[in-house]
């Protein structure tokens, strides 16, 4: 047991050194990608486009990711993702030498396909951790992230100029390079092969995903990550719209990373003491607090605290969904519901994305900033649904 348990925290720990350079590699990308595209097309309200490919490369990666991880193990399909990052990175560098928003597009398009493999770290560490320590280790593999907040606007700051006068080219050599180095820790995770294969008792996925728990689970992870990347990918065009310079907008990313990570932590012993619905009800409440604060006006105070609610809202939204939806599957039914899951969750996120720069464009910051409130009640539904609905069923089983 001592053995098993010491080999569980070992892979925890490596997959979460993976988790933190991808999550690094997409912290850059929030900060840069719209930056970019504003400055290669001529149509500004197109300027998110590129992160918006990027989360509909990770919406059409996440079934085949599973699929083929269910085929080849876990540490076979991480080496494949990273591999296709790579690939992406450099694609977007070369693009931003050429001038092609075209060709960027596809390198974040590729880079979102590598953030669709990695997507599944958290689900990794859940397999190979004892019930008792299953939620903290899912928690422990996000609070990689806290690596991101604290480099990756760093990072995008230093390598923005790397080849100057071509600005921004440096800063996908940098998650190039990040790519290559997973490749290189994935090799050391040691994740037996589990039965992944449908058995006699597998249930079909229609019947899996009309469970009270897996609705509220896939419905919560879906507006809370869609809601965060709405305000998260606007951020920083419209700080520079406000006239505040492009260090001041790394900033408020990088709080907002830390935001988002940071509390990982404890998100995990939160959960296991309160239970994730009452730590989701704190994130909706925390969402609510972000709109409040970015509606009261557009100065660095207001964007920094209203983008760190915004991410510890999110951390505690989907960390507890991530929890939830652990208690809907079967071990043999686990491939098919994690990539129905994921594949709602970032395909709301890809049309988040790509809505980001045509409402700022139309409407101005006020309107996201307005917008959080209704998609926070919709989280807020949602979980008085499954709360009344898990009441009920006590009631009856007693």
């Amino acid at each position: 047991m001592v053995m098993a348990l010491t080999g569980a925290r070992r892979n925890v720990f490596i997959l979460a050194l993976c988790q933190a350079l991808a999550m690094t590699g997409n912290n850059i990308l929030a900060t840069t990608s719209s930056l970019v595209g504003y400055s290669l097309v001529v149509d500004k309200s197109w300027a998110t486009l590129p992160a918006a490919v990027q989360m509909t490369g990770t919406m059409l990666a996440i079934i085949p990711a599973s699929l083929l991880m269910a085929r080849v193990g876990r540490r076979a399909g991480f080496t494949f993702g990273a591999v296709v990052g790579a690939t992406g990175a450099g694609l977007a560098m070369l693009a931003i030498f050429r001038a092609s928003f075209a060709l960027f597009c596809t390198g974040t398009c590729l880079l979102g396909a590598y953030a669709g493999f990695a997507a599944y770290y958290r689900f990794a560490a859940a397999e190979t951790a004892d019930p008792a320590f299953r939620g903290k280790a899912i928690s422990l593999v996000m609070a990689g992230g806290v690596a991101s907040a604290l480099f990756g606007p760093e990072l995008a700051k230093w390598s923005r100029g790397l080849f100057d006068p071509v600005l921004f080219a440096g800063c996908y050599l940098i998650i190039l390079g990040m790519c290559v180095t997973a490749i290189v820790l994935v090799q050391l995770v040691a994740i037996p092969r589990l039965a992944f294969a449908a058995d006699a008792a597998s249930r079909p996925l229609r019947q899996i995903m009309r469970q009270p728990a897996f609705l509220s689970a896939a419905v919560a992870g879906m507006i809370a990550y869609g809601t965060m990347s709405l305000l998260m990918t606007a951020t920083p065009l419209a700080m520079v719209a406000c006239a505040l310079p492009f260090e001041d907008a790394a900033f408020v990313i990088q709080f907002h990373a830390l935001g988002m990570y940071a509390p990982s932590f404890f998100t995990g012993s939160l959960i296991d003491r309160f239970g994730a619905l009452k730590v989701m009800l704190c994130g909706v409440a925390l969402f609510v607090l972000c709109a409040v604060i970015a509606l009261s006006g557009v100065h660095l105070a207001q964007f920094w605290a209203a983008l760190m609610l915004l991410g510890t809202g999110w951390n505690f939204l989907f960390i507890g969904s991530t929890a939830l939806l652990t208690q809907t599957y079967k071990p043999a039914e686990r491939a098919k519901t994690q990539a129905a899951n994921d594949f709602l969750i970032f395909g709301t996120v890809a049309v988040s994305a790509f809505s980001s720069g045509v409402l700022l464009a139309g409407y101005g910051w006020a309107m996201l900033a307005f917008l959080v409130l209704p998609l926070a009640a919709i989280i807020l539904g949602v979980l008085l649904f499954y709360r009344r609905h898990r009441i009920l069923a006590l009631a009856v089983a007693s």
